[in-house]
């Protein structure tokens, strides 16, 4: 059975830029939770299939961040947390394990409660390394933010996934 998906758009808020025209994406159920290892490792094999590496395994931090030069896959392979995303005041979901989240650069998050066994996956396309951004951007990287180039394929769904029917349409309406 696929995942059910949603896709929301997070306006500015306080000192986050959140990303200004592609939506977050949450895949609910992306995978089957069979263990905290187990699926950590299906998270990684799913997202490299996809052109996504894998590049750690922890949990997400407890502060209000957000990355100004890549985009984030995020797998929760165990656990579950009720995480903020948007930045201080922004909107609250709760993920639980085999859900996924896919967060445009500039997207703010932060986790708010976690149980014990909590453990995410973090992933982001080729040649894309994440920064730590905890204050309001500087006007380059708004600028970086809203030009970052994003991949070819969805890191949960691949070639026809859910970000390329929800960025492209995005980005389109960018316009030159």
């Amino acid at each position: 059975m696929p995942p059910s998906t949603e896709s929301f758009l997070l306006a500015p808020h306080a000192w986050v830029p959140n990303h200004p025209t592609l939506p977050v994406l949450l895949y609910r159920g992306a995978l089957a939770a069979d263990g905290a290892q187990d699926t950590a490792t299906q998270f990684e094999h799913l997202f490299a299939a996809h052109g996504w590496p894998p590049r750690w395994r922890d949990g997400i931090y407890d502060f209000h961040h957000y990355h100004s030069t890549a985009h984030e896959a995020l797998g929760m392979a165990a656990g579950t947390a009720r995480l903020i995303l948007g930045g201080p005041g922004g909107r609250e979901i709760t993920v639980q394990a085999g859900d996924a989240l896919l967060l445009p650069a500039g997207t703010g998050h932060c986790c708010l409660e976690a149980d014990a066994s909590l453990l995410v996956v973090g992933a982001y396309p080729p040649g894309q390394d994440w920064d730590l951004c905890r204050s309001e951007p500087t006007p380059a990287m708004r600028r970086r933010i809203a030009s970052l180039p994003f991949p070819a394929s969805d890191p949960v769904q691949g070639a026809q996934g859910l970000l390329l029917r929800a960025w492209i349409p995005a980005v389109s309406r960018q316009g030159p």
